[in-house]
């Protein structure tokens, strides 16, 4: 895969997505991604866009402040 930042070469890894809510911090751990081996940019595809997205909805309905899961064992 090509970065989309800067055309270098992107490589299959994992990385950690932190989203704020506002009320909530939700820190989704080992997230699927190309990392980019210059920039380091962070590239997801559309159906771990589409998993975070839905992971993002479950956590607003919980009122922890700070939501920790990890991504191949969320429900």
């Amino acid at each position: 895969m090509v970065c989309i930042a800067c055309g270098a070469k992107a490589e299959k890894g994992y990385t950690t997505s932190v989203t704020d809510l506002g009320k909530c911090l939700l820190i989704v751990r080992n997230v699927p991604c190309y990392k980019c081996t210059e920039c380091n940019e962070i590239i997801y595809t559309g159906d771990v866009i589409k998993r975070l997205e839905q992971l993002t909805e479950q956590a607003k309905q919980f009122s922890q402040e700070i939501s920790i899961v990890n991504y191949s064992s969320a429900a």
